[in-house]
């Protein structure tokens, strides 16, 4: 566990950072929160009994104090667009991990742009998108992949039963569709494309209970940024269901509500991988209840294996590139139902 090792969270008090703040006092890290906000951040400090830092992007000093002594850091503070450099930046200076929950595709391909050689360089580890969204997509596609070095497509699909988004969702994706303009992004022929036409509304046959659902497809997210890094797949696409889509595009959903002690909401997901190589198809599950809470133990997971050395790459790399993939999810059984199906059926 984590030994009572201290590890920076910037953003502690954001939605998914009080989840990520939670989880590592559980396995046994101190967290040491920071953020820019000195009022909620010092509520949450005296709610866990630890030590709050205040600090800004726009001030690397103040970085370099709160990130003073961790072993790591976790960046939690979207938009990502605006934290990702500064505090990869602070955790390159003071030598240590960084990693983050970004789901914001431009900030995750920035990473990868603008880090990849330095941090290798370096020796140092940078891992982007180490949450529900790019994440956990990559590890089931680079578990279903098993022994293969490279497959034709990759289809991962969002089975959600809603998506009330938090604040910082919602500022993310403005952020995101600000930078992008009229444009939405696909990755296919081993290339991004910016298009202006609708993406498509398709049905997908989700494992049961679930069964087939409509969603909307080419609903581009972090896993799509993610997989290509390090698999050989040329044609990596994501659906979302259609319900959780109406949910975020309107204004008026309400952010999500405690449903249990620990936080988390009622929202349910079923994330459905699918890659294919000719004749061949391997299939990847994963089941469990909302997709902030769910981020937390993914982070913690990663965290821990990072600072114990259970990796497999320096630079910036993601979940299915620096981690034995199967084994980390077999990890996180008591928050998600995995099922890793037979690893090779006629398509």
């Amino acid at each position: 566990m984590g030994s009572g090792q201290p590890v920076a969270v910037f953003g502690a008090y954001g939605h998914t950072g009080r989840f990520v703040v939670a989880e590592l006092v559980t396995r046994g890290f101190v967290p040491v929160l920071s953020g820019r906000n000195a009022q909620p951040l010092e509520e949450l400090a005296r709610e866990h009994r630890l030590e709050a830092r205040v600090a800004s992007v726009e001030d690397p000093a103040s970085l370099d104090r709160a990130l003073a002594g961790t072993a790591a850091v976790i960046n939690c503070a979207g938009p990502f667009a605006s934290t990702t450099g500064p505090v990869i930046e602070a955790a390159l200076r003071a030598g240590i991990p960084y990693l983050d929950v970004a789901a914001e595709l431009e900030a995750n391909l920035d990473t990868f742009a603008h880090y990849r050689e330095r941090a290798r360089e370096a020796g140092a580890v940078i891992v982007p998108a180490m949450a529900f969204f790019g994440g956990l997509g990559d590890l089931l596609a680079t578990a279903a992949m098993g022994d293969w070095t490279e497959a034709d497509e990759a289809h991962i699909a969002y089975g959600l039963s809603n998506w009330h988004p938090t604040a910082g969702t919602r500022l993310s994706g403005a952020v995101s569709r600000e930078r992008r303009g009229d444009h939405r992004l696909r990755y296919s022929g081993g290339q991004w494309e910016r298009r202006t036409d609708a993406a498509p509304t398709l049905e997908w046959t989700f494992p049961e209970p679930m069964g087939p659902r409509q969603v909307i497809g080419e609903f581009t997210m972090a896993d799509v940024v993610t997989v290509p890094q390090h698999l050989s797949i040329p044609e990596v696409t994501t659906y979302m269901s259609a319900e959780a889509v109406r949910d975020i595009a309107d204004s008026h959903t309400p952010a999500p509500t405690a449903a249990d002690e620990s936080g988390r909401s009622d929202q349910t997901f079923l994330v459905d991988v699918v890659v294919r190589s000719g004749g061949a198809e391997r299939r990847a599950t994963a089941a469990g209840q909302d997709i902030y809470a769910v981020t937390a133990p993914l982070v913690a997971e990663a965290l821990q294996r990072v600072l114990t050395g259970r990796t497999k790459a320096v630079g910036v790399v993601t979940a299915g590139e620096i981690f034995d993939a199967p084994d980390f999810l077999q990890a996180l059984a008591p928050h998600i139902a995995l099922d890793l199906h037979p690893q090779q059926q006629n398509a």
